[in-house]
């Protein structure tokens, strides 16, 4: 039985598969930014951040990067799924190597009891050049703070679901009950997960989670 379902963000929560990569085009900084992520992510998370956010993003108003907060859209199905699990006293958790701000979004309004998350640090409305990054890349960290949820909830990790939809969530489904691939694009997440949903519906989860 699945006591905790836990949730990755962009391309599974909301419709946009790269909240950062968004930013970037916001920024006017998408050519140098997209160079930089191809370069860097999934083999030196550190690097990438300290090249985009203390030298690309430093000192830039944080006006568009709230603006793309409010405006991100929700996977088709997002809401049902979760009020069906709340009903069904499902535990749900979210973690992301996303944005803390569209994190807590997604928590206040879908009602997320834990939610992990990197945050762009902002003062004064101004991009600081500073990252917080609990989760960094996930490769690493997403299986910590999973074995961290055990004793959370007081569950085993074969009562644990994961969602995702990228190759950052391959090492996360490896330890979990049921892995879940949804909706994913050009990810070899497909071959180690027990469950490949196309459809871009989240409500096509529920019917392995029961």
């Amino acid at each position: 039985m699945i006591k905790l379902v836990c949730f990755d963000m962009d391309g599974v929560i909301f419709q946009s598969t790269n909240f950062w990569l968004d930013l970037h085009k916001e920024l006017g900084t998408y050519e140098k930014g997209l160079e930089l992520t191809k370069k860097y992510v999934g083999t030196d998370y550190k690097t990438l951040v300290e090249e985009v956010v203390n030298k690309l993003w430093k000192n830039k108003l944080a006006d568009k990067y709230f603006e793309l907060i409010k405006k991100a859209k929700y996977v088709k199905g997002v809401k049902e799924t979760f009020k069906e699990l709340k009903k069904r006293k499902i535990k749900t958790a979210l973690i992301t190597s996303g944005a803390s701000h569209l994190a807590l979004r997604a928590k206040n309004e879908l009602g997320i009891e834990f939610v992990f998350s990197n945050e762009l640090v902002i003062k004064n409305n101004i991009i600081t050049g500073d990252f917080k990054w609990p989760v960094g890349f996930g490769l690493k960290e997403k299986p910590i703070i999973v074995k961290h949820l055990v004793k959370e909830v007081r569950c085993s990790l074969k009562e644990i679901a994961y969602v995702g939809d990228n190759d950052n969530d391959i090492e996360v489904c490896k330890i979990v009950g049921l892995s879940i691939a949804f909706n994913i694009k050009h990810s070899k997440l497909a071959e180690v997960c027990d469950i490949i949903i196309e459809e871009d519906d989240l409500q096509a989860i529920l019917k392995h989670l029961f």
